[in-house]
């Protein structure tokens, strides 16, 4: 039975992941499905839910404590007596008492630190978010270049079919008697190199889905399939308009200088330890007290005549710390200074990276137009040499130069145009992150 049981779980797992790879996933999709399930992305969200605990202890920091106790005590042997003399005595004493302390103030030093939670909460959600808009343009990437392999692998095979019909036409000729058996040999030793270029080619792209599944955090890249990118011919921003989006929007930045709230907000925590405090307490008891051999009054009795309460107030006004306060705000002052350095920094990183995003993006943009334009006019030539090569005035080596022109002048194409939407799309993460 339990043999039956695991066998069903097994195949209703393998029927869930047969569902998720029934139909190929489109960019969005996996973007969507990367940014929920990547374990950096659930370790970031675990910092925020020990941000929002960071708040919710900061304010009850501003309740009153409360403390009740109770002892009872023997005392057997010799004591002293009233008469100021040495007797047998065995006494016992109960006693039992509750207190409250409410602070009223306490230099801003509990507003400080609830103010500073709540700082560091913010800064959390802007670094997660962050750690997902990393992930997002890792998976943006890799989506492109399992389309690139693809579009290298089905190049590859046009290649491959041109020659396997060559092949076929060679036999046709030899057939005839109009060529020689060796160049039937010439040619099956091209078409087999074209078909090992398929696969190489395919190999490539199941590397490329198998590293694209895995930044999905998917189980297996078995029967993982992806969409084409449907869109125009996009424009490319400018530096600038990109930077100053990213100013606005980008999350690394903003988490940046929210961390620089933070340790800002924190010298200001630090300076409370110069202030006096100032504290309300509060309390009652009462004792109970029996001495052998005499009369005593009753538990209740005494319980009511000893009843006592308590109020008041405790001032505490630092003089000398030991530097502890001093050596605390220099501390903070120094965080502050770190973190203005790696949000200068981070600025700097970035906007040099959009540059080179741009100037990447503009040299694919001319490469991928050169090359469409060169592609056209090498198709152009290998028709004419294969035209040739057919009616005997081309040499089997002048069909195969043109023929690996047509195939690296293709490939040049490709390459230009992926990396082009690669670096577009880096250029619009940055301005407009996962919007």
């Amino acid at each position: 039975m339990k043999a039956l049981y695991k066998t069903l779980i097994a195949l209703t797992l393998i029927a869930q992941t047969a569902d998720a790879f029934a139909e190929a996933w489109s960019l969005d999709s996996c973007v969507s499905h990367a940014v929920t399930r990547n374990i950096s992305v659930l370790q970031q969200e675990l910092r925020i839910k020990e941000g929002e605990q960071g708040i919710i202890e900061a304010k009850d920091r501003f309740l009153p404590s409360l403390e009740a106790s109770a002892s009872q005590n023997f005392n057997f042997g010799r004591g002293l007596t009233a008469q100021n003399t040495y007797a047998d005595r065995n006494t016992s004493q109960f006693g039992w008492n509750a207190g409250m302390s409410l602070p009223l103030f306490q230099g801003l030093a509990e507003y400080r630190n609830l103010k500073v939670s709540k700082l560091v909460l913010k800064q959390y959600i802007y670094e997660t978010e962050a750690t997902k808009d990393n992930i997002a343009l890792n998976v943006i990437s890799q989506y492109l270049q399992v389309l690139y392999c693809k579009e290298v692998a089905q190049s590859a095979r046009s290649q491959a079919e041109l020659s396997a019909f060559e092949v076929e036409r060679q036999k046709a000729l030899i057939e005839a008697g109009k060529v020689a058996e060796a160049s039937l040999y010439d040619m099956e030793a091209v078409a087999a190199q074209d078909r090992l270029q398929v696969v190489t080619a395919d190999n490539d792209t199941k590397t490329a889905l198998v590293n694209l599944a895995s930044l999905l955090q998917l189980p297996s890249a078995e029967g993982f399939d992806i969409k084409p990118l449907q869109q125009g011919e996009p424009s490319i921003p400018t530096p600038d308009y990109v930077y100053a989006e990213a100013m606005r929007c980008n999350n690394s930045i903003l988490g940046a200088r929210q961390a620089v709230n933070v340790a800002t907000e924190r010298i200001s925590y630090a300076k409370s330890g110069y202030i006096p405090t100032l504290r309300f307490n509060a309390g009652l008891g009462s004792s109970y007290y029996r001495l052998g051999g005499f009369d005593n009054d009753s538990f209740k009795a005494q319980m009511k005549h000893n009843f006592a309460t308590y109020l008041g107030f405790s001032l505490s006004i630092p003089i000398f710390d030991g530097f502890n306060t001093r050596n605390s705000v220099r501390r903070a002052k120094l965080q502050q200074t770190s973190a203005k350095l790696d949000l200068d920094q981070k600025q700097y990183d970035l906007y040099k990276n959009i540059q080179l995003a741009y100037y990447q993006a503009t040299g694919a943009r001319e490469r991928y137009l050169t090359s469409q334009e060169t592609l056209e006019k090498t198709k152009l030539s290998f028709d004419s040499t294969r035209e040739r090569f057919n009616l005997g005035r081309a040499t089997q080596a002048d069909y195969e130069q043109a023929k690996n022109n047509l195939f690296r002048t293709e490939i040049t194409r490709i390459q230009a145009h992926y990396e082009y939407l690669i670096r577009h799309r880096i250029l619009l993460f940055y301005a407009n992150a996962r919007k």
